[in-house]
């Protein structure tokens, strides 16, 4: 039985005010200035028009206390870091194992910059067997944050299946901060974007009957959503509001993305209460087709691979391609996401 959801761009537009739409716009002007010079390439343009636009995505997100941009919110010294990470995954000759090593990289400093770049001076402690045993068996003590109230009532949802390695990293990123060794749950959505319309009239489709969740998990819970795109916003509005109808009342939202488009940042976090949106690094514009630019391409085919049209994998089979290591290094997240895919 067909049981899919749908929502509309226009629904996502009617968070904007004229003020975001005329911040918007300016982005768009600027960018296309700046797009003049890329055939026959002029690269003191292109680096000045490039330098404007981070100013002034710098400037309208200072509007926004719910965007948390990497290089706007950081010192200094973590951005040449922010910037080598994001280079690698834009670059055209990145291959995929490279590709999924920077996307680890970029979600680990996510989680840095959301949760314990910012806490108190209490500490945690780690004492850690090693394989030194003589004379006598050796520990060692580590220090890290106490930020158990911060992560230990979070569930990770897993939207599209190019944010399933992200979630997964987000998912063990909070086990080893945890002082009780929390494992989050999973909840899986099968959500994808109509790819025969245009950014203006765009659809975003959840199937219900492919995606793997329970409701009791996520009432109340702190949310997290990891998704290396965000360019509308609609696949999070869409997961959300669904969610909402059945009861679900989020505790909050936390979104982390390697690269967002400034307006989908803006729509999702006035679209949906409590709602943080976390990025590596906010890009000015999208095309016609809603694809993000100058983006990195489709970050789930960089990940994954890419699906033939009549055999698309499902999520366990997707865990399967990634292998021996990657399956042994999330081994806790592998069984949760089992778990709720399999009964």
């Amino acid at each position: 039985m067909d049981n899919k959801i749908i929502l509309k761009a226009e629904d996502l537009d009617g968070y904007l005010t004229s003020e975001d739409m005329a911040d918007l716009k300016n982005l768009e002007v600027m960018f296309k200035d700046t797009m003049k010079y890329f055939d026959p390439v002029n690269e003191e343009k292109i680096i000045e028009g490039y330098d404007k636009l981070g100013h002034e995505m710098q400037k309208i997100c200072a509007k926004h206390p719910a965007i948390k941009v990497y290089s706007f919110v950081t010192e200094e010294g973590a951005h040449a870091e922010c910037s080598r990470v994001i280079s690698k995954l834009r670059d055209v000759r990145t291959d995929h194992q490279e590709f999924m090593y920077y996307s680890q990289r970029a979600y680990e400093m996510l989680f840095r910059m959301a949760y314990t770049d910012q806490h108190s001076d209490k500490k945690g402690h780690m004492i850690v067997k090693t394989p030194v045993n003589f004379p006598v068996q050796n520990y060692a003590v580590h220090k890290i944050p106490d930020i158990d109230h911060k992560i230990e009532n979070t569930a990770i949802c897993v939207m599209l299946r190019g944010a399933l390695l992200p979630s997964m990293i987000m998912s063990k990123e909070i086990q080893e901060y945890s002082s009780h060794d929390y494992k989050t749950p999973f909840a899986l959505f099968k959500i994808s974007r109509n790819d025969t319309k245009n950014e203006a009239d765009m659809e975003y489709i959840m199937d219900l009957n492919k995606s793997f969740f329970n409701l009791e998990d996520l009432d109340g819970k702190d949310l997290i959503f990891a998704d290396p795109m965000n360019a509308t916003g609609g696949s999070l509005v869409t997961v959300v509001k669904y969610l909402q109808s059945q009861g679900v009342k989020p505790k909050s939202i936390a979104f982390f993305n390697t690269i967002s488009t400034l307006k989908g940042s803006i729509r999702v976090t006035r679209a949906l209460e409590n709602c943080t949106c976390y990025t590596l690094w906010m890009d000015p514009v999208m095309n016609e087709k809603a694809y993000i630019m100058p983006g990195l391409g489709d970050a789930g085919d960089r990940l994954n691979g890419c699906d033939t049209k009549d055999a698309p994998r499902n999520m366990i089979q997707l865990i399967a391609d990634y292998g021996h290591n990657i399956s042994g290094l999330y081994k806790s997240q592998l069984y949760e996401i089992e778990k709720i895919v399999l009964g």
